[in-house]
């Protein structure tokens, strides 16, 4: 298999369809609703939370092809056979489709995330191994410091100052480097005063 091309997609205000409407599909429909996009749930039963967020569609049934035809993603947390029909219908339509539990069909995987403070961390197995993705989520997160939310701060205040000055690319990682050393020897130097 070759390499996969990590992205992140804008999903405000755009067409999604959540196939399923388990334990599983109840993740995914948190996750889709906290990105802004338009959901629309297919399944013979919903999950009470699914049922209750304004804008979100249910379809109480089961899935036909023809409920992709707007979509720009679907996610499909339904059974393998339901899972199969599902990426066929999204390949005809040339729609990605993150098949859960079913790396060989899939087009579109979701890796283990987390956010923290303005960061947001994605790690994948590329399907071979999604509990390992998982565990290695959980290391990241635990080595991100708490205050990285300064650092985005100071990072977006530094790349609007950068582009003004037209400071070519290939500096500006370096520049941003020593912007944050003087930040942490300032906090570090203010916690010393403190102690």
């Amino acid at each position: 298999m070759k390499p996969l091309y990590p992205v992140f997609l804008k999903l405000e205000g755009r067409d999604v369809v959540l196939v399923g409407g388990g334990a599983v599909a109840s993740v995914k429909f948190r996750e889709l609703i906290a990105a802004g996009a338009r959901v629309t749930v297919v399944t013979p039963e919903a999950r009470p939370e699914m049922t209750c967020v304004p804008g979100v569609v249910i379809v109480l049934r089961s899935f036909v092809a023809s409920d992709l035809d707007r979509a720009w993603l679907v996610i499909s947390a339904a059974t393998p056979e339901i899972n199969r029909q599902v990426v066929a219908a999204a390949e005809e339509r040339r729609i990605f489709v993150n098949a859960v539990d079913d790396a060989e069909s899939a087009s579109a995987y979701t890796g283990g995330v987390f956010r923290k403070g303005g960061v947001t961390v994605a790690v994948s197995t590329e399907g071979r191994a999604p509990a390992l993705a998982g565990l290695l989520r959980e290391g990241l997160e635990a080595v991100i410091p708490d205050e990285v939310e300064a650092w985005v701060a100071l990072a977006g205040e530094l790349r609007k100052r950068q582009r003004v000055a037209r400071v070519p690319m290939a500096e500006r990682r370096p520049l941003l480097l020593r912007s944050l050393n003087r930040l942490y020897e300032g906090r570090s130097a203010e916690a010393e005063a403190k102690a």
